[in-house]
């Protein structure tokens, strides 16, 4: 009778396999990074756009387009520049002189993954053009609408405000992301492993070494699954509670919307389902608290001149918060 009490309810095993899978996969390729990994996953199951941003040659793009070489889609890569137009984009109305009429060609963004590397090196006008495609997975040009085929992801790089030539992306953009990963330096143990591993192989070697794991319909199932993950109504509480912070917080000029609050949700689910779990634990909700506000809010200037970052204001009102048990 005991044994009843703790089965899953849901079949998470093709889901864990997958995952497995995919991990192995990478891991040919990329040494360490595991955490920015396992958000890439859980962005890709929770149906979410991500941004990876860390200082250039810690492996963003190349782990980028191996998700996208490991899932049976198509792909397509576009680099930002400070003179790329909107049209470079999205595409272009082109005049067909055989049919005396204009017909529309289809930009880059018409694809299943979609990697924008540097995306914080294009003009306003240029990010203005991915706002209807990345909340409504469509495109309107010339008064018609373009569907985009599914799965449609985004995984935008961008460099470190700070550095020569970059644009701070718009609010209404930013919040448009389910994540943003902070990609850190590699440790010397797996920096030695990455040059043992590399010095003899091209570039173009290394994505060679990666299979094709996850098909469309196999996303489309396992998002349906994670749907059904169970989040008890004290849990749903203890995230509104956390976005609700962002909101009074003092310390805060910007707090988080409720598209944060749902962004939570959905990656506390799929974070507990990649682990073998089909219920949402607070140490779910905490650790996706930080990859879904970091980028949300934004700090009074005098709390950035005092060195505080995003990520510790996060902490503090994690720790305000009483954790639901």
């Amino acid at each position: 009778m005991e044994e009843n009490i703790f089965q899953q309810r849901i079949d998470l095993s093709g889901l864990n396999n997958a995952v497995d899978n995919i991990r192995n996969e990478i891991s040919k390729v990329i040494v360490g990074q595991h955490k920015m990994l396992d958000l890439l996953m859980i962005g890709l199951l929770s149906d979410g756009h991500i941004l990876i941003e860390g200082v250039p040659g810690v492996a963003k793009t190349l782990t980028a387009k191996l998700l996208a070489k490991i899932i049976d889609v198509d792909f397509s890569r576009i680099q930002f520049t400070p003179d790329l137009m909107p049209s470079d984009v999205i595409g272009t109305s082109v005049f067909n002189p055989k049919e005396s009429d204009f017909s529309f060609k289809a930009g880059p963004i018409f694809s299943n993954i979609v990697l924008i590397d540097e995306i914080n090196r294009a003009p306003a006008k240029t990010q203005a053009a991915l706002f209807e495609v990345m909340e409504e997975r469509q495109i309107t040009v010339d008064g018609v609408t373009h569907e985009m085929r599914f799965p449609f992801i985004i995984l935008a790089t961008q460099n470190p405000v700070e550095q020569e030539g970059t644009y701070r992306l718009p609010e209404a953009q930013l919040d448009r992301f389910i994540f943003k990963i902070d990609v850190q330096y590699p440790s010397l143990a797996d920096e030695i492993t990455i040059l043992n591993n590399q010095h003899g192989k091209l570039q173009s070697q290394l994505l060679t070494d990666v299979n094709k794991i996850l098909s469309a319909s196999a996303i489309r199932e396992y998002r349906t699954l994670i749907q059904s993950v169970i989040v008890e109504p004290r849990l749903i509480e203890f995230i509104a509670k956390i976005v609700n912070e962002t909101r009074n917080n003092p310390a805060l000029f910007l707090g988080a919307s409720p598209r944060a609050s749902l962004a939570i949700l959905k990656a506390a689910k799929a974070n507990a389902a990649i682990k073998g779990r089909d219920f949402v634990t607070p140490e779910d909700i905490v650790d996706m608290a930080f990859p879904v506000l970091r980028h949300r809010i934004i700090l009074t200037p005098e709390k950035e001149m005092e060195g505080i970052t995003a990520d510790d204001l996060i902490d503090t009102i994690l720790k305000s918060i009483e954790v639901p048990r």
